[in-house]
């Protein structure tokens, strides 16, 4: 298989079978460069992690996990069908035309919002086949290649996901999340739909101004942040 070739300031490193978004995370701890790209290219699934270094307290950093997302929806539209719908949802989860396809994960060196972390990685993991090819036993879920897409290469697609998430984050370092959080919500998956979120459930009305998830209940809006997602690799 071909070697993914990344922009300036990008190196990969093949993971080997191993889970990329753990090793970017052992990485970082390692510090790292920013700008490390782990992946792993299976025959079924596309995993990849990004290492980011903020200069914001992570409260406005945990951006990057929508960023990230639309990096991707942006990636895989300049190589997909036209037809092929990507959407996005609030805690990482991606869709194609409808069924769940994959995920975005979040970790950083911090927990607490207003601390500035010494690294932030934003893991990728998409399914380009379906488990089983009696795909009427996951109704709701899908693949790549399920979809349409099976000319869409994965070493292309890992390239493009990284240069437009680099696109993105020169676009909101230079602008703030405006554009951002205009460009999330319109591939936002489950708008004004029932939801139960970090223990929470309630309808998605929409974002606050750090791209936190609103919910609504009983006639009473509550605000679940973006650090809210931040996990620990396996």
């Amino acid at each position: 298989m071909t070697q993914p070739s990344f922009p300036p300031l990008f190196c990969g490193l093949d993971a080997n079978g191993a889970d990329p978004f753990a090793l970017a995370c052992a990485q970082a701890r390692a510090v790292c460069d920013a700008g490390l790209v782990t992946y792993d290219l299976a025959h079924d699934r596309l995993r990849a992690a990004i290492v980011f270094a903020p200069e914001v307290p992570l409260r406005d950093a945990a951006s990057m996990l929508p960023l990230c997302g639309v990096g991707f929806q942006h990636a895989l539209g300049t190589l997909a069908p036209p037809e092929v719908a990507v959407h996005l949802g609030w805690d990482g989860k991606v869709y194609l035309n409808g069924g769940y396809c994959g995920d975005l994960r979040i970790a950083a060196s911090e927990h607490d919002p207003v601390t500035v972390p010494a690294w932030l990685v934003i893991g990728l993991s998409l399914d380009l086949w379906p488990p089983s090819e009696d795909t009427g036993l996951t109704p709701d879920a899908t693949a790549l290649y399920a979809e349409g897409c099976g000319e869409v290469d994965p070493v292309t697609l890992l390239e493009a996901w990284v240069r437009h998430t680099l696109v993105g984050l020169n676009d909101w370092a230079d602008g703030g999340a405006t554009q951002l959080h205009r460009t999330w919500l319109g591939l936002a998956h489950g708008v004004d739909t029932e939801m139960t979120v970090a223990g929470r459930h309630g309808t998605f009305i929409g974002l606050d101004e750090n791209l936190g998830l609103l919910l609504k209940s009983q006639g009473e809006s509550s605000l679940i942040p973006l650090t809210a997602l931040l996990t620990e690799p396996a």
